[in-house]
């Protein structure tokens, strides 16, 4: 895709890999998952025009149009707006995500003791959106159903593109319950890492960091040679990924609405 920053043209890319149908609009993208349709950063649209980011009343109507049936609100913006205030007194808060980069191996630190780290295969899957469900469970982030809607389609996904080769998803399991995991897709000869999560009574134990090296190392096998992460800016998992090699790329914006509860 022309004009858009690593961060999004990664994402599009492994949202085309599940399935997700791509609309240019010229200045803007319309993406769409049909067969996830409660997934929404697979329902969205990324603003490609950077002296539009500011035109908050055109996007957010440009978005309900693309996504009448859409109880949330998700426009992707290629920088942060000057005029914060305009999205809002639209009920919408903008999130600045770093992308991160390495144009070399990163670095594996040793796997901790009393993990088992392997990719995800037969019930491992189901352990991932029961870890998934429990987690929404204990923030109350989403309304349960609609939550379990997504998960289920999103794994189902992600498993068919390991299957194929395109992507692995690699947990560690701790007495054989899964405890944290990341995937990383190819795409192309960049691959990017997808969905890093650990367990709370698991973290600061370098589990994730074990893992990164661990997915980063399947791809470079797999002829990649760049590897890109995205963190929320005021993540301190940020810290980990740099000592790990990655360097600070384009970052992306997020304008966001969840859905009414």
């Amino acid at each position: 895709m022309r004009n858009l920053p690593l961060g999004w043209a990664t994402d599009i890319v492994v949202l085309q890999h599940m399935g997700s149908v791509v609309d240019d609009r010229g200045d803007h993208l319309v993406v769409r998952t049909p067969q996830n349709p409660e997934f929404h950063w697979g329902n969205c649209v990324f603003v490609t025009a950077p002296e539009a980011v500011d035109e908050a009343g055109r996007w957010v109507a440009t978005f309900r149009a693309a996504m009448p049936a859409a109880d949330w609100i998700a426009i992707g913006l290629p920088r942060m707006p000057a005029d914060i205030e305009a999205w809002a007194s639209l009920g919408l808060e903008a999130e600045l995500d770093d992308v991160l980069v390495a144009s070399t191996l990163p670095r594996q630190p040793p796997r901790p003791p009393g993990y088992v780290v392997r990719p995800l295969t037969g019930e491992d899957w189901q352990q991932l959106v029961t870890r998934q469900l429990a987690e929404n469970d204990r923030s109350g982030q989403y309304e349960p159903r609609s939550q379990e809607r997504f998960v289920r389609a999103r794994t189902q996904a992600q498993r068919e593109l390991s299957e194929r080769g395109i992507a692995v998803f690699a947990g560690a399991f701790f007495e054989g319950r899964l405890v944290a995991e990341l995937g990383i897709v190819r795409c192309g000869a960049t691959a990017r890492f997808q969905d890093v999560a650990t367990d709370p009574g698991h973290r600061r134990r370098g589990i994730a960091s074990h893992l990164l090296g661990v997915a980063a190392a399947w791809a470079a096998d797999r002829g990649c040679d760049r590897w890109v992460i995205i963190t929320e800016a005021s993540n301190t998992a940020g810290r980990v990924y740099r000592r790990a090699g990655f360097e600070p790329d384009v970052p992306s914006v997020e304008i966001y609405r969840p859905p009414m509860r």
